[in-house]
Order: C-alpha cells, then sequence, then structure tokens
C-alpha cells in the first residue's frame, strides 16, 4: 500500500477507528477520509453509495457499529442486530463495486461459543451456540465474517479481511458505566467513588470470568501490518489477542489501585457474569509478524489520565 493510498476508516471517533487514524498518520499515511455520523448514516444504502462515488477510497476499515456491554446488549437486542447487520451489508456491497483493494471488518470475540476450548481458535467459530446475554450482536458480527468470506470465495480474490479482536481499550473508549464495556466503565465507577469518599463499590456478577485486553493501538498496528502487508494466503478471520487474560476481579483491583480508591469491593452475585472465558489463539497473527508491544498495567494508567483530561475536562466545561 503507498503511503499516498485512500483510505477510508468508518467510525473514526471511536475507540479502534480513531486508534487507526492515529496510527495510520505516524506510517506517514495521511491520505484519509472519513465521515461523523451527521454527514453520513451508514445504515442508509443510498447514502453510502454517494459517498463512495464521491471519494472513491482505494481501503476501507470498517470500525463503525453498534456496541456496549452487558447491559446495553440485553436493554438493545434489536438494535444491536439491526444496526450491525445494515452497516455490514452496505459497506461491503458498495466496496465490492468500487472495487475497494481491501476492506478490515471487525467482528468480536462475543461470536465463539460459550463453552469453548481455551484459548480460542478460529476454528472453534460456530461450534456452539454464543453467550446469551450478546447474543444478538454476535450473529451480526458472524454474519459480517460470513460476508467477507463469502465475497472472497464468490469473486476469487481475498479482499475483506475480517479480524476478530479481544476487548479492546484506550482513548476514547466509551467511559459510561451501562453502555461501556468492562475495563473503561470500571475507571469511571472507581473515580467516582475516590472523588465522594464511597466507602464500597458494588460490581455485577462473581469477578470470576476472565477477559484478555487488547490496546487499541496494538489492535490498529495489527491491522496497518494487514492493510500493508500481502494476505492472499492468510487463513481467515484472524484473532487479535495479548495472550493473557485476567479475571474481572483482578481487573477491579489493578483500576482500584490505579486511581486510588481503598474502599470495598462488593460483588452482586444476582446480575450476570456473561461469558466464562474468551481468551483467544493469537498464532495466526503472531505467524503474521505482530505482537503486542503495549504493558497492560501502563495502558491503564494511560487510559485513565486520558479519561481524566478529556472526558472529565468536558464534562466541567460542559
Amino acid at each position: 500500500m503507498e503511503n499516498t493510498a485512500k483510505i477510508y476508516v468508518a467510525g473514526h471517533r471511536g475507540l479502534i477507528g480513531s486508534a487507526i487514524e492515529r496510527r495510520l498518520r505516524v506510517h506517514g499515511f495521511n491520505n484519509l477520509i472519513y465521515a461523523d455520523h451527521a454527514a453520513l448514516e451508514l445504515t442508509d444504502d443510498a447514502q453510502v453509495n454517494r459517498f463512495f462515488d464521491e471519494h472513491r477510497p482505494e481501503y476501507v476499515v470498517l470500525a463503525a457499529g453498534r456496541v456496549g456491554g452487558i447491559v446495553e446488549n440485553q436493554s438493545f437486542p434489536a438494535d444491536f442486530i439491526h444496526i450491525n447487520l445494515a452497516i455490514q451489508l452496505n459497506l461491503l456491497r458498495v466496496a465490492h463495486r468500487h472495487g475497494v483493494r481491501k476492506l478490515i471488518l471487525f467482528a468480536s470475540s462475543c461470536m465463539y461459543p460459550r463453552e469453548c476450548p481455551q484459548p480460542m481458535a478460529e476454528d472453534a467459530l460456530l461450534t456452539g451456540r454464543p453467550e446469551p446475554t450478546s447474543l444478538a450482536y454476535a450473529i451480526s458480527k458472524l454474519a459480517g465474517m460470513q460476508m467477507c468470506l463469502a465475497y472472497n470465495q464468490q469473486y476469487g480474490v481475498q479482499r475483506f479481511i475480517p479480524v476478530i479482536p479481544n476487548s479492546a481499550f484506550g482513548p476514547n473508549d466509551n467511559f459510561d458505566p451501562y453502555s461501556g464495556h468492562v475495563l473503561s466503565s470500571l475507571i469511571r465507577r472507581f473515580h467516582e467513588a475516590k472523588s465522594s469518599g464511597a466507602v464500597e463499590v458494588v460490581l455485577w456478577g462473581s469477578g470470576a470470568p476472565r477477559r484478555e485486553f487488547v490496546h487499541a493501538d496494538d489492535i490498529a498496528e495489527a491491522c496497518i501490518r494487514l492493510l500493508t502487508r500481502d494476505t492472499t494466503t492468510l487463513p481467515l478471520p484472524v484473532n487479535i489477542g495479548t495472550g493473557t487474560d485476567y479475571s474481572i476481579q483482578q481487573l477491579a483491583v489493578l483500576i482500584a489501585r490505579v486511581i486510588g480508591f481503598e474502599g470495598q469491593i462488593v460483588w452482586d452475585h444476582s446480575k450476570p457474569d456473561g461469558a466464562p472465558c474468551k481468551l483467544l489463539d493469537s498464532s495466526r497473527m503472531r505467524t503474521f509478524g505482530w505482537n503486542p508491544s503495549v504493558d497492560f498495567e501502563q495502558g491503564v494508567k494511560q487510559t485513565y489520565q486520558w479519561y481524566l483530561d478529556h472526558v472529565l475536562q468536558t464534562e466541567k466545561s460542559a
């Protein structure tokens, strides 16, 4: 991929999309195009077609979609499946029509069976039922992944690359305690508890489930490698993970320590845990030459500092 290549990053203001934009610029790719939600509704086929007719991107990174934690998934399953399916259908169809050279689509580790051998290899997909609390989202992402593979198969060119990152975190994450994912939500919960002088923080579930966390910059670097290298023989889809997981209890203790919260952590066992384990086998991506570089605890500290500098400052000035 030449440095002058025109690259469309869909979802450039989100956690992963913003990281991809940052890292592309670090690598010297500056011919980037994007549009926020007000300018382009990705669920609208006509708008997507007009956008591609006007801008004609050569490469596409599809990081846009409806995402959220357990509460959001349980509250809005119809939105999760409809919005993600519509975006994927529109973007893949128009990318094919315009002859896009490569497209990266973000799938999800939620697609794996709830009860799955650990670490989860790509071949385990569709061998069992995904976690029920995020089933609608998982089905939409399975469909997106399969659409990529179907286009590649039917037209004989491996241009659409579905990737499966594990739980992402970093700058531009969603820190809402109800709609965000676990790490960013806990940062806000513990910060507010410390600020208010609370003696305890009550968290959902048992704290026993284990999760693997990947900094958004590491995910972006993996995607840039996929965009810039020959992927014609790479088995698809591709997991992106660090190879290390943590229990939610360990995560909570780490975040409490980073923030300086000294109260008690209480677990509400009446609430759901979600999938018990979600550790990915990322050997395909490592064989392709990628390895994560962001230390987990340092990444959490940097993410907390970003929360202080951006989210809190914005809220205070509003």
